[in-house]
């Protein structure tokens, strides 16, 4: 703890005291930001882990359908088969807003050409290949609100990284230094009270001294 460096008046100590309480009331609000946005965090981890497998999940069954499919087609008619995708996914990124963070909302759209996922006739393709198609068109949901979620998680601790470095600085720096000073200049001005008090006491002291002695004159004239 450091005092501040200001002079020990008492001025000085009330303006101390007003920030001192002003910045009391900060620490408590950026406390329970902090606590509230641990919370918001925590449930996003959970819903990131369960996205994550679902994603996780999906992509394992499509990659072991789409290895299958390629093992019993030919590069040339799995290449044509691919070659004019026949459904894409439309995103707009919105936002809202967690404890002043704003933080990204994925609003997507499949569209389909013909209403059909398959970009192929399927004479000449394998059921595997239906399968894997079936299985990334599960999957871009789990993907998408994935991303979402990460983006989220990432905004979130970044600010509950600010908010700790503020919480940290008002109650390990300046709230202390604030009570050092004011304890400080308290000191000062009770020594001051004091040495006030000795000045007075000396002078009157000095006062009586003169009086007793001038009466001690003015008698000793009356009698001579």
């Amino acid at each position: 703890m450091a005092k501040l460096n200001v002079n020990p008046t008492r001025m000085e100590m009330t303006r101390l005291k007003r920030q001192l309480k002003t910045a009391t009331r900060g620490h408590k609000l950026l406390k329970d930001k902090l606590d509230e946005l641990m919370k918001q965090f925590l449930e996003i981890v959970r819903e990131n882990k369960r996205l994550r497998e679902a994603a996780e999940t999906a992509l394992e069954s499509a990659y072991q359908d789409f290895i299958i499919a390629r093992a019993v087609l030919s590069e040339s008619t799995l290449a044509e088969s691919l070659m004019i995708p026949q459904q894409s996914v439309s995103v707009k990124v919105k936002q809202r807003n967690i404890m002043s963070v704003n933080v990204p909302v994925f609003d997507f759209q499949k569209e389909a050409g013909s209403g059909d996922i398959y970009p192929y006739g399927t004479v000449f393709t394998s059921g595997e290949l239906d399968s894997a198609m079936n299985s990334f068109s599960a999957a871009m949901e789990p993907l998408l609100r994935l991303a979402e979620s990460e983006k989220t998680a990432q905004l979130l601790a970044q600010e509950i990284e600010r908010t700790r470095r503020r919480v940290n600085a008002l109650e390990n720096v300046m709230i202390p230094n604030y009570q050092e000073t004011i304890k400080f200049i308290a000191m000062k001005l009770e020594e001051n009270e004091r040495a006030s008090t000795t000045r007075l006491m000396k002078v009157k002291d000095m006062v009586l001294k003169k009086a007793i002695e001038e009466k001690r004159k003015q008698d000793e004239a009356m009698h001579a």
